[in-house]
């Protein structure tokens, strides 16, 4: 859930804070034929080496090889075209199913991103501001206090709020809140016994945070959080709609992104890939466990606008695809071209960016709202452009799409903690090297 946008920080971010070939052979990944919702065209005919997109095939073969990788899917499009899509092999190891263009994903935090944009959307209505305080929206946090230190018998020593955290801090990961996906630290052990994600009601989830200590004053660090589900708390609060039916509504019914939802009816459920956890001791696959072990056989109670969607590659493409259109597909508006310009911007303090952090001025990354941006591609270390930006999910999704050249690259797999592999921990990195490689015709 961390990345250079050219993918290394989303990565390695993941990896920190995720605690967040099937058969014995290794097939070729198998071509698929296009909805009709995108038009195909030859890679030569957008600015792509066909011969060099073929080196996609023979990593991703090489990397299911190791038998800890039981299928994935890439897809490229460039100028609004499908240039590659591609699945490689099995959607359930254990059963033989193999992987299929229509199957369903647990995207886990590539939800932040829709829940920024939901945010955004309410933002071009004159909703909120970025600088307004979160208290505004949520009067539950004044009374929030902040970790100071652990005494002997285990309780936690707090402090008060310098000041109530911002808008602008709460979309960047600066607002001061911890997530409970590991137990990395007293304030985790205690968001993760707490389990807000499951709570029986939004009053109920913002009940349980607002108990919670704040891992750090306001606006210091920027430490991923449970930031996005505080965000889809204050879009419900705001529209007077659960944030699933605001999703519906003003997203994925207009953009038809019609497998995208936060459970899978009994209908689709044949269509969802099994999930797998890297045990990075023994270098195998496992059965997964943990906080993101969620059922998604039944709506839930309260939608994770952090981590809660499940979709497809191709209807998560329609959502990137309008992003890279400047918030327009189809026909359709969803954000103005200004809104995704301001999602595309650093959002982060330069007080944040001096330190030596995740997203500090030397990694050549900053966040926007609910994305890695590019700021700077030879200090990232990326082929990719100026701009570009994007987010990963848990379980090894990822998206980025790329204003500058006008490229959207979709990738999904189902394992868990694959950062903590030595193959496996590098795909976002070495998949975005390999199109940028193929891309003969930038637009710059």
């Amino acid at each position: 859930m961390n990345k250079v946008v050219g993918n290394r920080v989303v990565g390695a971010a993941s990896a920190l804070l995720a605690v967040w070939m099937s058969n014995g052979s290794v097939a070729a990944g198998a071509a698929t034929n296009s909805p009709a919702q995108f038009p195909v065209a030859a890679p030569e005919s957008v600015g792509f080496s066909s011969e060099r997109l073929t080196l996609i095939d023979g990593y991703i073969s090489r990397q299911m090889a190791t038998g800890r990788l039981p299928g994935a899917s890439v897809l490229l499009l460039r100028h609004g075209k499908i240039v590659l899509d591609k699945v490689y092999g099995k959607a359930d190891m254990d059963l033989g199913t193999p992987l299929k263009t229509d199957s369903l994903f647990r995207i886990y935090s590539m939800t932040k991103p829709v829940t920024g944009v939901a945010l955004m959307i309410l933002f071009e209505q004159g909703k909120w501001h970025f600088d307004d305080p979160v208290t505004q929206y949520i009067p539950e946090f004044k009374s929030l206090r902040v970790f100071k230190a652990a005494a002997p018998d285990g309780t936690l020593e707090t402090e008060p709020l310098s000041r109530p955290p911002t808008m602008r801090e709460l979309v960047s990961h600066a607002a001061g809140f911890a997530y409970g996906l590991d137990e990395s630290s007293p304030v985790e052990v205690a968001y993760h016994k707490a389990d807000f994600m499951r709570a029986r009601s939004t009053d109920e989830a913002i009940a349980r945070i607002a108990a919670l200590p704040l891992f750090d004053q306001p606006g210091q660090h920027w430490h991923y959080s449970a930031a996005a589900d505080i965000q889809g708390y204050i879009v419900e609060r705001l529209s007077g709609q659960t944030l699933a039916d605001f999703m519906q509504t003003h997203i994925f019914g207009p953009l038809r992104m019609n497998d995208t939802a936060f459970y899978v009816p009994p209908d689709k459920m044949r269509r969802l890939v099994a999930m797998k956890q890297v045990d990075a001791k023994r270098l195998k696959l496992v059965e997964p466990s943990g906080i993101l072990n969620f059922d998604y056989s039944r709506p839930p109670k309260v939608a994770s606008g952090g981590a809660g969607l499940v979709s497809t590659m191709y209807d998560y493409a329609r959502f990137a695809q309008m992003l890279v259109n400047g918030g327009e597909l189809d026909g359709v508006r969803i954000l103005s071209p200004a809104a995704v310009r301001l999602i595309d911007s650093n959002q982060l303090s330069d007080e944040i960016r001096a330190k030596p952090e995740a997203f500090s001025a030397h990694t050549g990354v900053g966040f926007g709202v609910d994305v890695g941006v590019t700021l700077d591609a030879a200090k990232a270390g990326t082929l990719g452009g100026l701009g570009t930006f994007g987010w990963g999910g848990a379980a090894g999704t990822n998206f980025w799409v790329d204003p500058s050249n006008d490229v959207v690259v979709v990738s999904m797999m189902q394992v868990l903690d694959k950062w903590g592999d030595p193959d496996l921990k590098n795909f976002d990195n070495d998949l975005t090297t390999l199109v940028y490689s193929a891309l003969l015709q930038p637009s710059k």
